[in-house]
């Protein structure tokens, strides 16, 4: 194993237990120092984001990758005020869940805990290394980071400022590391160092996930691709779908609760894509579609891949159906179970949707962008979790917390 590596896992190992002891008060003082050094330092930030921006661009980086690397200081800013918004939630270590007595006279409490020590691999998204940071530190956990080569000297730069701002608060520095080599060789073995990491949580795309999930040795939570679909129910409002439509496909192209695929009922797809179409077109969105949408319009044909791609890009496959339950079963066959959206007046179609489509997040007539740990109000988030186990949809700090059974007695054996 690396020496690096289990240096760090050692150092994340002692702090854990210096952070289960702080109070809320003093975790939430920190995260306002951090918040105030990273708009203070954010011209050192900008300055190393530069760096990795231009290098993205020299390999031919793609503007959906770019979008997803860039800072600027209004993100710089959001970074912070996501910090500060944590401040303000509930501080979820030593929650009482349930408390019971038993007829032995055996009082069993159980309690909210921190995991330990968190591990993150995430590619890109620098704004992931303080959101981490945040949640993983107020839940009570320390954690490490594993940023992509394409960010390295902006994650470096974060954690840099970040670390200054907890010993200024008087709080362990090793709260947060991140790895500082980019090879894959040493995420291999990062995702082997079970003796340290209690979790581990894989942020970006389905390579990524695909390798954590098939070589780590650490438990893992699967925050999943987002091959989002918004399905327009003839009953729709076109005057609600369609800046629905382009908010959620073109607001931000590369994240992952962008929508990637659209489902049109064949009843409305007449009056709904010549306009739809030419809305797209002011946004430079390629449009890929079956063949009862290129009779309607031109566009480029939709083939089986198109529909279970997240694009990531300025292109939206389309597919039409004869019925809610048709547009239903297509959802669910390409879903990667992340965001689902239906824009409908018919209320039973809206919740037969509700109730039927299987993903962590479905909605009615909203944007799938709304899938996000600061929408939902949770402050930062962690991921949004595609799986069923433990976590789903955006992670805030009760998704980093486990718990534990205290049991108080006054002389009790077992007969």
């Amino acid at each position: 194993m690396n020496d690096m590596l289990i240096q760090l896992g050692k150092a994340a190992s002692l702090a854990k237990y210096e952070l289960q002891k702080l109070s809320a008060d003093k975790k939430n003082q920190a995260l306002y120092e951090v918040a105030e050094g990273l708009v203070r330092e954010s011209g050192l930030i900008l300055s190393e984001n530069e760096k990795d921006i231009e290098e993205g661009k020299a390999k031919g980086m793609s503007p959906g990758l770019l979008d997803r690397l860039l800072l600027t200081k209004e993100r710089i800013s959001q970074m912070a005020e996501g910090l500060k918004q944590v401040t303000e939630l509930k501080d979820p270590v030593g929650e009482v869940l349930e408390s019971f007595r038993r007829p032995n006279g055996l009082v069993i409490e159980k309690r909210r805990v921190p995991m330990g020590v968190i591990g993150i691999i995430y590619e890109s998204r620098p704004n992931v290394t303080a959101d981490a940071f945040g949640l993983c530190f107020k839940s009570g956990n320390a954690v490490i980071l594993k940023g992509g080569s394409d960010a390295l000297r902006s994650n470096l730069a974060i954690t840099g400022v970040i670390r200054r701002s907890l010993k200024e608060a008087g709080i362990t520095e090793d709260a947060v590391q991140i790895i500082p080599a980019s090879d894959r060789a040493v995420t291999l073995e990062f995702m082997r160092l079970k003796e340290y990491v209690d979790l581990l949580i894989p942020r970006g795309g389905a390579g990524l996930i695909k390798s954590v999930v098939e070589n780590s040795t650490i438990p893992v939570i699967e925050t999943g691709t987002g091959n989002c679909h918004i399905y327009v129910d003839e009953s729709a409002s076109l005057s609600m779908a369609i800046p629905i439509i382009i908010n959620a496909k073109t607001q931000r192209i590369g994240v992952c609760n962008a929508c990637e695929s659209l489902v049109i009922h064949e009843n409305i797809s007449g009056k709904l894509l010549p306009e739809l179409a030419r809305a797209l077109k002011e946004h430079q969105v390629e449009i890929r579609g079956d063949e009862k949408v290129r009779r309607i319009i031109e566009c480029v044909p939709a083939d089986e891949e198109d529909f279970a791609t997240e694009y990531l890009d300025y292109i939206i496959s389309m597919k039409t159906v004869s019925s809610v339950e048709e547009a239903i079963a297509h959802i669910n066959r390409y879903s990667t179970r992340h965001s689902e959206s239906i824009i409908t007046e018919n209320g039973e179609n809206a919740e037969k949707f509700l109730s039927e489509v299987d993903a962590a997040c479905v909605y009615v007539n909203a944007s799938t962008r709304f899938t996000d740990g600061f929408e939902f109000g949770f402050g930062a988030e962690i991921g949004i979790s595609t799986q069923k186990l433990h976590a789903r949809g955006p992670m805030g700090l009760k998704e980093l917390t486990s718990y534990k059974y205290l049991i108080r007695g006054n002389g009790q054996s077992r007969e």
